[in-house]
């Protein structure tokens, strides 16, 4: 079993940045690829961002390129996802979630899943 805790959510202007935590206990976290997934009020949730369990190979959606990166510290069994330029459209409750195998763009995949964490971009 793993558990998953998001924190570093908030309230931002348009243009301004935040960066997302998410520390994981329990199974070994090393072994794990992570995703970030978001969900606006109304609609479905989507892919944001994954990383392989080795942190050497991330995935974004054409949305977030070039303005997030996600990363991740084995050693602290923490993952981030690091968000410039923000957008009113990025806000929603941003989740973190982890599973074996292949990082996956695909949320129905993965096993385990934070609680959330609320984003909130300004005009």
């Amino acid at each position: 079993q793993v558990q998953l805790v998001e924190s570093g959510g908030g309230l931002v202007q348009d243009g301004g940045s935040l960066r997302l935590s998410c520390a994981a206990s329990g199974r070994t976290f090393s072994i794990l690829a992570m995703g970030w997934f978001r969900q606006a009020p109304g609609k479905e949730r989507e892919f944001v961002a994954a990383i392989s369990w080795s942190g050497g190979i991330t995935d974004y959606a054409d949305s977030v390129k070039g303005r997030f990166i996600i990363s991740r510290d084995n050693a602290k069994n923490t993952a981030y996802l690091q968000m410039n330029s923000l957008k009113p459209e990025d806000t929603a409750v941003y989740y973190c979630a982890a599973k074996t195998g292949i990082k996956s763009r695909l949320w129905y995949e993965y096993q385990y899943w934070g609680q959330g964490t609320q984003v909130i971009v300004s005009s």
